[in-house]
């Protein structure tokens, strides 16, 4: 598999080796140990998840706090999606910036999120499936959102996604500059140490 660092640091995209024939394909669509060797350290893992969605639906900005945070391995099992990995750490030299990978059910990318980066998708495709490989339990006192819509952020979404679908609650969420200005946000040098801390304790 190849693995490659975004734009945002700390955040990767994986594109698989894939092995067709007749039958259909085979491939490998995480390698804890392949991962590990990039990163730093291995994907503590703690919980899996999926979604389902309609074309047009927006999930995210999602983040939680840190320490301890939740790294997220995402991929595409059905359909597509446009993933955005957002930086929302304080300080960071790349903060309010954003990058996107394509998931879908062809090339079967995946991307990894570390601690304190912020998350979102747009489905691109009726029934898309997403799965998610994350570092811990769900915590709602410790998980937190970003408008999807912020200006400032500025995400653009694809015209084949059609219009956004978004929840009551990611439509309520704060925007960048009033979360940062709340203390919602973590900080880059707090997200600098728990990387590091993971690489110790590996």
């Amino acid at each position: 598999m190849l693995i490659r660092e975004l734009s945002i640091p700390d955040a990767y995209e994986i594109t698989p080796k894939l092995f067709g024939d007749d039958r259909g394909v085979f491939f490998e669509w995480y390698r804890f140990d392949k991962l590990a060797e990039v990163v730093g350290h291995p994907l503590d893992l703690r919980q899996a998840n999926t979604s389902v969605s309609r074309r047009g639906v927006v999930r995210g900005i999602h983040f939680a706090d840190i320490p301890p945070g939740q790294a997220k391995y995402v991929t595409a099992t059905h359909g597509a999606v446009l993933d955005y990995v957002i930086d929302i750490r304080v300080g960071s030299p790349t903060f309010g910036k954003w990058d996107t990978v394509l998931l879908d059910d062809i090339d079967r990318r995946a991307v990894y999120l570390s601690e304190g980066l912020g998350h979102a998708f747009v489905a691109l495709t009726e029934n898309a499936t997403v799965s998610y490989l994350v570092s811990s339990t769900f915590n709602p006192g410790h998980e937190h959102g970003i408008n999807p819509l912020d200006p400032e952020v500025g995400l653009v979404f694809p015209p084949e996604a059609g219009a956004p679908l978004l929840s009551t609650k990611d439509t309520d969420a704060p925007g960048l500059s009033a979360a940062a200005a709340s203390g919602l946000l973590p900080t880059w040098p707090a997200a600098r140490a728990l990387y590091e801390s993971l690489k110790e304790t590996n």
